[in-house]
């Protein structure tokens, strides 16, 4: 078995040798001239005497230089297949290219097979476990739309199929026929190139046919494959012969609502499914009723500072209960931006009661009154999401909050512990200490707030620790038990047990999309964390949509109301006219205190995606507005692209962060870059200043100091001549932070 396996690694370095001599020699006698057009023009006359005394012997030469070219991975085959038709005609053209071509392939595709497959699949067999699984499934069909529309280039699609389990005879035919139209448009074109005799004929009407043809086959292309796709995928399903509805939306959360609100505005039937309540989790357990909370409970931190402000002393009195009636307010008085009655209005027709895909077209509701089952031409699914609850052991038995149910609190916990360290967990954390309890806030990980740049983790954790929070990194909760009527927590730190007494717990360690329940999985939509949609947010079925926390890629309430947008517009007017989601400037912000807001890249994110950048950093201590508000702390960190002024992330850890970023986030979007902004007058003074001193940091480090100096020469020569002027170089700003109005 041993020798065996030696002679066949032996041949396998042999092979992989060979090829890479002969690639190495193509390069080194740059044998790709003569896969040029320039070449092919200046020997045409030649080649085409040669073809007419030995025409099956062109023929025979031509295709196993095409064949060779191809199974070698050479650049020149658009060429060949250009010079083809130039030679051959359309016809002949096409049937040798086309064989030639899928013989060279595949002999690429074996050379790969034989030579890297086991390996590939032995190193990476456990990452390549879904690839491996699909191509089983569906290789054949991925492999004809690779070779309808190349993302990449052929010879790469040689090669890296060639590491998978298709078939080879499957890959042979499969690439024969999905080039097969592509061949015919290019060896078309070169029949055209071959009549060119001068600067005129590249007008002919035969020729700019030809080229338009190029121009609009991977549209064609990708048209048909969708039509085939789509063909496949609505094969088992009868679809009916007119619609109640132009649209159907499950779920009224942020995304379901501004879905809803934008059909009716263009005046489509549309269709809004809650079974809960309207708002979704922004209004009822999120957005909304945090922020209610977080602003008394800041007042109380203002209160506790009341010597920073000059005043000796300041108490209040309050009952948690109050404060918790007093969120409930806010939701009530918010309500009906969101409700029934608003969105009727607007021409929606809302339906409370839970929904059921019963095909794609077909929607199951079942209401207080009974079942109905609707007709749409679409569907998007807003099913929002919900917090993840953890498998720890003990969990259930002594009992858990989570986001969604801390807001039936009216007796505020003594000692509250928080699982996790991320936003929602981070901001509640804060805000239970500052309302009196004692909380110990756990995460696993190295830091809270793990997503930002450290020195953001660091300061919030500071603040955190000296407003009373035990701040527990590096420690897994492993165990919750009882002991004498004790809740504890059983912790995981360096290998030591941690014993962390307690009496609620809030579970804060993140959100799962709500995939399950309403019919995904009978019409067989993948769901994994969300539900799998395209660049369109389309799911499986193209006139299904899915937008906001169901879909991912982030769960906010403004992105799922951006998503919303596309969702609503696509599923209305596809396939006429589609837009894909745009996620290129997300921002977000972390509503604790010091406030983070980001948008774009951060430094870490950087190093990861290997960006190169430079940063500018403006301590907000040095702005006259935070200093007069006593919110002296923080900064604005900008990431710019080296050398110039085009940003690619900002984040600023201040008092009302989260307001100062929208000026970033334009900029952004709209390409604006640090010069404009410093050129532009902010109000004096307001908090909004330090971007601007943070773009003048920027400037203070590309300050061009050879013109400077030229400058200067020119004020000394102004001056008049003395025969004393002596022309120093600037000295710098000791403190490149300054605020240059003092």
């Amino acid at each position: 078995m041993a020798l065996e396996c030696f002679f066949v690694n032996r041949r396998k370095l042999l092979l992989v040798g060979t090829v890479a001599v002969l690639i190495g020699l193509f390069f080194a006698f740059d044998l790709g001239r003569f896969f040029s057009l320039d070449y092919f023009k200046s020997q045409q006359a030649a080649i085409e005497t040669y073809q007419a005394a030995h025409p099956g012997l062109t023929v025979g030469l031509f295709f196993a230089v095409y064949a060779i070219s191809t199974a070698l991975s050479f650049p020149g085959a658009a060429v060949l297949t250009l010079v083809a038709g130039a030679l051959f005609g359309v016809l002949w053209g096409t049937v040798i290219v086309s064989f030639a071509s899928t013989l060279g392939a595949t002999l690429a595709f074996l050379i790969a097979r034989f030579a890297l497959r086991d390996w590939v699949q032995g190193k990476f067999g456990d990452k390549l476990k879904a690839i491996n699984a699909g191509v089983a499934k569906e290789g054949g069909f991925y492999l004809f739309t690779l070779r309808l529309i190349p993302l990449f280039p052929f010879f790469v699609i040689n090669l890296v199929m060639g590491l998978t389990s298709i078939r080879a005879w499957a890959f042979y035919w499969v690439s024969q026929l999905g080039m097969l139209a592509g061949t015919v448009v290019y060896v078309n074109a070169g029949t055209q190139l071959a009549k060119i005799d001068s600067l005129k004929g590249i007008l002919s009407p035969g020729l700019l046919a030809s080229f338009v043809l190029l121009g609009i086959f991977p549209l064609i292309a990708k048209k048909i494959v969708a039509l085939v796709k789509a063909k496949r995928v609505y094969a088992k399903w009868t679809k009916p012969a007119r619609f109640d509805r132009n649209l159907i939306v499950i779920g009224a959360g942020s995304a379901g609502l501004v879905t809803a609100y934008i059909a009716a505005a263009v005046k489509a039937k549309v269709t809004l499914i809650e079974k809960h309540r309207m708002g979704g989790d922004c209004l009822n357990t999120g957005c909304v009723p945090s922020k209610a909370l977080i602003r008394s409970a800041k007042l109380l931190s203002h209160l506790r500072r009341s010597a920073e402000f000059g005043i000796r002393e300041a108490k209040a009195h309050f009952d948690f209960a109050e404060v918790m009636e007093r969120v409930q307010r806010v939701i009530r008085e918010v309500a009906p931006h969101d409700s029934i009655e608003r969105y009727t209005g607007l021409g929606v027709e809302v339906i409370e009661g839970t929904a059921k895909l019963t095909s794609p077209w077909t929607v199951e509701v079942t209401t207080a009154t009974g079942i109905r089952t609707l007709s749409t031409r679409a569907i998007v699914i807003a099913a929002g999401a919900r917090p993840f609850v953890p498998p720890i052991p003990g969990l259930e038995e002594v009992g858990y909050l989570t986001s969604d149910t801390v807001w039936n609190l009216r007796e505020l916990p003594k000692r509250l512990v928080v699982l996790g360290g991320g936003p929602i967990g981070s901001e509640l954390t804060q805000t239970f200490a500052r309302l009196g309890g004692q909380v110990t806030q756990v995460e696993m990980g190295p830091r809270i707030l793990s997503r930002e740049d450290p020195e953001v983790s660091a300061l919030v954790a500071e603040r955190f620790r000296k407003e009373g929070v035990a701040v527990l990194t590096e420690h897994k909760a492993k165990q919750f038990v009882v002991e004498n009527g004790e809740k504890i927590l059983i912790a995981e730190q360096g290998g030591q047990a941690v014993r962390i007494p307690f009496d609620a717990v809030l579970v804060a360690v993140g959100r799962i999309a709500n995939t399950q329940g309403y019919g995904l999985e009978e019409l067989g939509i993948p769901a994994g964390r969300t539900v799998e949609t395209n660049d369109t947010l389309q799911t499986l079925y193209p006139n299904i949509y899915a937008a906001g926390d169901v879909a991912g890629p982030y769960q906010f309430t403004h992105v799922a109301a951006h998503q919303a947008w596309y969702a609503a517009v696509n599923a209305l007017f596809a396939p006429f006219r589609t837009f894909k989601a745009d996620y290129s400037v997300i921002p977000w912000s972390t509503f604790v205190d010091p406030e983070v807001a980001r948008v774009g890249l951060n430094e870490q994110e950087a190093k990861e995606q290997g960006i190169p950048y430079e940063v500018s950093v403006y301590g907000i201590d040095d702005l006259d507005r935070a200093i007069a508000d006593n919110e002296a702390h923080g900064f604005v960190k900008v990431l710019t692209v080296p050398g110039k002024d085009k940003i690619l992330g900002v984040t600023i850890v201040g008092e009302h962060a989260g307001d100062l970023l929208a000026e970033y986030v334009m900029a952004m979007r709209h390409g604006i870059g640090l010069n404009k902004m410093l050129s532009t007058i902010h109000i004096y003074p307001t908090l909004a200043e330090a971007n601007k001193y943070a773009a003048g940091v920027w400037k203070k480090a590309h300050v061009p100091a050879k013109l400077l100096a030229w400058v200067e020469r020119f004020h000394a020569w102004r001056r008049g001549p003395d025969g004393r002027t002596r022309v120093e170089t600037p000295r710098a700003d000791p403190n490149p932070n300054s605020n240059p109005i003092h």
